[in-house]
């Protein structure tokens, strides 16, 4: 059983999705990497993420552990892989997935992928594509354990990223 429960972010929940999504910078600048350096995310793309309802909390025992954006839409860079995804029809895009490190609790990003794919499917698509830096060795350890298939490399302002997909059963 799934010990998160993740639900649609509400505007109550955007100072907290904001310290998460700080952390992450934090930690993703402590590990070296160039990802999330360059002032995205920032405030104004998680306040877009809550009104346009693609903003999710993740909730371990009442607190607020995780974000995720689930965007049902098409992501037009995802039209233009260097690579083959697996699919062609509809599909669930991920981005801007996100753990507290105040409590850090293990298996975060897990629960949130597994979520993920359970509201996919409770919407009837079969699909979710996902990309993350190459150095981002947290999220590709998620993705190799889920079964998430490398597909190519997909290009967000400017910079090369590991583009996946999985296709649900």
């Amino acid at each position: 059983m799934n010990k998160f429960e993740i639900r649609k972010a509400v505007q109550e929940d955007k100072g907290r999705i904001w310290e998460i999504i700080q952390q992450a910078i934090t930690l993703r600048r402590e590990q070296g990497s160039q990802q999330w350096q360059d002032g995205y995310p920032n405030e104004d793309v998680i306040q877009s993420d809550i009104d346009r309802g693609y903003g999710h909390v993740v909730e371990a025992d009442g607190r607020i552990v995780g974000y995720v954006a689930i965007i049902f839409d098409v992501e037009p860079v995802y039209n233009d892989i260097v690579g083959q995804w697996l699919s062609d029809g509809d599909y669930v895009g991920i981005h801007r997935l996100a753990s507290a490190q105040d409590p850090h609790v293990k298996g975060v990003g897990t629960g949130i992928m597994k979520g993920v794919e359970s509201i996919a499917l409770e919407h009837g698509i079969y699909s979710i594509k996902v990309d993350t830096n190459f150095d981002n060795g947290g999220m590709l350890h998620v993705f190799d354990k889920l079964g998430y298939q490398y597909c190519g490399e997909v290009y967000f302002r400017g910079a090369a990223r590991r583009a996946f997909e999985k296709l649900l059963k």
